[in-house]
């Protein structure tokens, strides 16, 4: 599988450095290089894309418009920023993974593979950061069903993606969801995420980390 990539930052030899370093790697294919965010919905209107590698600030922060470019690509934030507030907020916002400037070429490649596989990719410090504000597990309070729905969640999908696989309505898993953080004290899609990998509901391999 080719994995199709646009690259959002407004350093013209970061993005034509990793656009060199991809061309090494046949199952990748840049599509676009973009620098400024009014440039970000309408390429990725024209030119389908698997995965944006979008930095947080271009020629101004694009925090809020990752909700609806997430519509239409995996978004991996890489960033200078290791903040864990920045990777909350962008988490939150519709992205799948965040990475630093600073890491290898090769993990920013595993964090595409995961987000493309529909899992989530963050730093290990970061993870365990997050994590820090999620209860112990307590997965034997849930249903069988609120299982499912949480492993589906952690696995990248959306509402109506969940709803479909398991042949119900969106207002159902909607109930579910609410169901489970009270439960579980949690607050949003990311701390489910984690907790459902400190709880075993996804396994390592199925994220691909």
């Amino acid at each position: 599988m080719t994995i199709r990539v646009a690259i959002a930052d407004d350093h013209a030899l970061f993005r034509q450095g990793l656009t060199s370093m991809f061309g090494l790697h046949p199952d990748v294919a840049i599509v676009a290089e973009l620098a400024r965010a009014a440039e970000l919905a309408p390429a990725l209107e024209q030119t389908p894309c698997d995965v944006l590698l979008l930095d947080l600030q271009l020629d101004r922060n694009v925090l809020p418009d990752i909700e609806g470019l997430a519509q239409r690509a995996a978004i991996v934030i890489v960033t200078a920023s290791e903040l864990a507030s920045d990777a909350l907020a962008a988490m939150r916002a519709g992205a799948r993974g965040f990475v630093f400037k600073r890491y290898a070429l090769e993990t920013l490649m595993d964090a595409m593979r995961t987000v493309v596989a529909g899992g989530v990719w963050m730093p290990p410090d970061i993870e365990t950061e997050l994590s820090g504000t999620v209860e112990e597990p307590r997965a034997a309070s849930l249903t069988k069903r609120e299982r499912e729905i949480v492993r589906y969640v952690a696995l990248g999908m959306r509402n109506a993606e969940i709803a479909k696989h398991l042949g119900i309505g969106d207002v159902t898993v909607k109930t579910h969801l609410n169901n489970v953080f009270q439960k579980l004290g949690l607050r949003d899609r990311v701390q489910l995420t984690l907790y459902a990998v400190r709880s075993g509901l996804v396994g390592a391999s199925e994220r691909r980390r």
